[in-house]
């Protein structure tokens, strides 16, 4: 896969966090689909339940990382991203690291938009499943 390609999708998933961490609602929803679905390790979440931290300060502290990108196209207009991400709440005195998976699909008119999410936290210094 290109180093490109996958710059693409990294950069479109960067302006997810950017949204989550600046509180910008109108950015996140642009890029999530309105039939969206997450799969967290607390449950499931739909794109209305996913707006409902927008209601208070932002959770996530601005820096965070993402690396280890990989990408699967799965159709021609279907992909899915998987990276690590090193984050930290605003909450916390430390940063955390999770695995995420992305399937995004290119719109008519071709912009992309996130259909599906699965956050798995990391579990440090083990390769446990």
């Amino acid at each position: 896969m290109s180093t490109e390609r996958i710059a693409f999708f990294i950069a479109l998933e960067t302006c997810v966090w950017q949204a989550l961490t600046l509180g910008d609602v109108k950015a996140y929803k642009a890029l999530l689909a309105p039939e969206f679905l997450g799969v967290y390790p607390s449950g499931f979440a739909s794109l209305a339940e996913n707006l409902t931290p927008f209601e208070q300060a932002p959770g996530f502290a601005p820096s965070y990382v993402l690396s280890e990108a990989r990408i699967m196209e799965l159709a021609p207009d279907l992909v899915m991203l998987s990276y690590k991400a090193v984050f930290q709440r605003v909450a916390d005195a430390q940063a955390k690291a999770m695995y995420v998976s992305s399937l995004w699909r290119r719109q008519e008119g071709g912009n992309w938009v996130n259909i599906f999410s699965q956050d798995s936290l990391a579990n440090a210094g083990t390769n446990e499943k």
